[in-house]
């Protein structure tokens, strides 16, 4: 039953495969069928890759392979559970930003080469806002419901703190109690 137990990577694994289809199905009247896909690829890549779980060693953040190493500054500055990994928009969005921050990187350091230039990056960004909107709300929002089965998989109620803020309230015990 949801909410009564906090599932499993097995649990969260299988429920994100068995919802991905119904989930596209809902984008196919308005979407077509490239709606369908992409809102079904961006529900199963939200809840096997891009999981609120990568704040700790987790099926998810294995995925990634060698690739994982970027989630570890993530893991290292997030609790698990926390306001910032485990809210909904908030999570997501910060595991979005986090991805395209490291898409800038590599585009910064690959520019010298010819390879791609921010311009570019920002041509693309541009034409995706502009000519693939709904497409582009369909990813978007197949992220953010999977994240939200997983939420309430967990039967979170109220995430945690995050370090720094829990962090800082501890400080300020501290000084109270001097």
């Amino acid at each position: 039953m949801l909410g009564l137990f906090m599932a499993n990577g097995r649990s969260h694994d299988r429920a994100t495969r068995l919802l991905a289809i119904p989930f596209g199905l809902l984008w196919w009247p308005t979407c077509g069928v490239w709606g369908f896909v992409i809102a079904c690829s961006a529900f199963l890549v939200g809840g096997l890759w891009l999981s609120p779980d990568l704040d700790v060693r987790s099926r998810a953040s294995r995925r990634w392979g060698p690739l994982g190493l970027m989630w570890w500054p993530y893991r290292r500055l997030l609790r698990h559970r926390s306001l910032l990994s485990h809210s909904p928009l908030l999570g997501s969005g910060l595991r979005l930003g986090w991805l395209f921050a490291w898409l800038v990187l590599l585009v910064l350091a690959l520019e010298p080469s010819g390879l791609i230039s921010r311009q570019h990056l920002l041509e693309m960004a541009q034409w995706l806002w502009q000519q693939q909107r709904p497409l582009l709300m369909a990813a978007l929002v197949g992220v953010e419901a999977s994240s939200w089965l997983h939420l309430l998989q967990d039967g979170d109620p109220l995430p945690k703190q995050p370090r720094l803020w829990a962090w800082l309230r501890q400080q300020c015990k501290r000084k109270r109690k001097r």
